[in-house]
């Protein structure tokens, strides 16, 4: 196959920006890919190139002939979350506020449903072969008609104002009959082979329910490895330097600077990017904040005493001497957090003894704060463990921190579980 030669400076991600190459050479490369289907024109073609350094003594070049693997992925990942969350959004505003629990026919429900089937559509239009492991199923909405009518009735119109984005995701919910089938394509076992999606359509329901922080999760796992992750939070800043502040697990908005979605690619980084209703707007990476003393740093955690343990939380700051005051929200909001370096650390800590972690609860956000700089373990220091089903069974808790850091959290965990 010929290969085209372009300057090592001037090759840029493909993702992110065009590449700035000689006019000849990007002229034909456009030409090329002009002559596939829209859908596929740019990622089909790009995605059969690589970049290979020439000689030391060469000048400086490189071979294009594959570029990074997983971009389509990471793309239809990022629209589909994005699509979920304009549904997550109007059911809050139409059906959540002033609610304060969760039943069979809550709001949070009624969000669940909606956006698993937006998210397996856009999945099973893109890559059909693969599993998808999700919260839900909807043997429920068979026997409840009147639900099953309502997910359908908010959720049918869902769309992204940009027509081939929306286009690419296999538009509208054609039936309620076949959105109640998609729903039902969740059902995977998990495990250690294959390429599976773990599905979160809303981590957080008490968050979302409160109106504070929840979260819109996909990540792709190939052989139990996360290579893909993308996380939408309607209610984060998007600014990556505002503060969490005491409140923002409460009574926060989806308005103006509001919402953002945190993605991540194996090997290539993590980024965030202002959440949209049309094409996805434009990223910037992100990456943990640099500590210079464990004293420093901020936790995260949950603001459910059932999920995590707060009292063995905060003897572990005490023992590290970490004076700065805890930060609660709920969801995967806070691995995002910390990636982005408005926390550091995130311990959920086991509040029982036989608990298994759900692997859709940890999937993108693991991938994101790995790709961010920073390191994810169980309360043992072990990598969080994907090849076995549809929970994190050989893990015990979670702990998330600076790499530079993480084996003196272990330490101070271990001392106060007694391990």
């Amino acid at each position: 196959m010929t290969t085209q030669r372009f300057n090592a400076a001037s090759v840029a991600d493909i993702n992110e920006r065009p590449i700035r190459a000689n006019k000849k050479a990007l002229f034909l490369c456009l030409v090329f890919a002009s002559t596939f289907p829209t859908r596929h024109r740019l990622t089909t073609f790009f995605s059969h190139l690589v970049t290979t350094p020439t000689t030391a003594s060469s000048p400086s070049y490189i071979q294009v002939t594959n570029m990074s693997a997983y971009q389509q992925e990471r793309y239809i990942a990022e629209l589909a979350v994005q699509r979920a969350t304009i549904l997550t959004q109007k059911v809050f505003h139409e059906k959540a506020k002033g609610t304060v629990s969760k039943d069979d026919k809550s709001p949070v429900t009624i969000g669940d449903f909606g956006a698993q089937a937006l998210i397996i559509q856009a999945i099973r239009k893109n890559f059909p072969n693969d599993e998808i492991v999700a919260e839900e199923e909807a043997s429920s909405l068979r026997e409840d008609k009147a639900l099953s009518a309502e997910i359908y009735r908010l959720s049918k119109d869902i769309k992204l104002e940009d027509a081939e984005s929306d286009n690419l995701l296999g538009g509208p919910l054609s039936s309620e009959e076949a959105m109640l089938d998609i729903i039902d394509q969740g059902n995977s076992k998990g495990g250690a082979s294959g390429r599976i999606w773990a599905l979160d359509p809303i981590d957080g329901t008490k968050g979302f329910l409160r109106g504070g922080q929840y979260a819109v999760c996909l990540g792709l796992m190939v052989d139990g490895d996360v290579k893909v992750g993308a996380i939408g939070c309607p209610n984060l800043p998007v600014d990556d330097a505002a503060a969490l502040s005491a409140n923002i697990g409460a009574d926060q908005d989806d308005g103006t600077g509001k919402g953002v979605l945190f993605s991540a690619i194996q090997g290539q980084g993590s980024a965030s990017r202002p959440l949209a209703n049309g094409a996805l707007a434009e990223s910037k990476s992100i990456s943990m904040r640099p500590l210079a003393d464990i004293t420093q740093a901020t936790f995260c955690e949950g603001v459910e005493a059932a999920h995590s343990a707060q009292g063995d939380n905060a003897a572990v700051a005490e023992r590290l001497g970490i004076t700065n005051p805890s930060v609660r929200l709920d969801s995967q909001a806070k691995y995002c957090s910390i990636a982005r370096g408005a926390g550091d650390i995130y311990l959920r800590l086991p509040v029982k003894k036989d608990y298994q972690e759900k692997i859709w609860d940890h999937a993108a956000g693991d991938l994101i704060v790995r790709e961010a700089g920073g390191q994810v373990t169980d309360i043992y220091g072990n990598r969080l463990d994907f090849t076995k089903g549809r929970t994190l069974a050989a893990n015990k808790g979670v702990v998330a921190a600076p790499k530079a850091f993480q084996d003196q959290v272990i330490d101070a965990v271990k001392v106060v579980l007694k391990l």
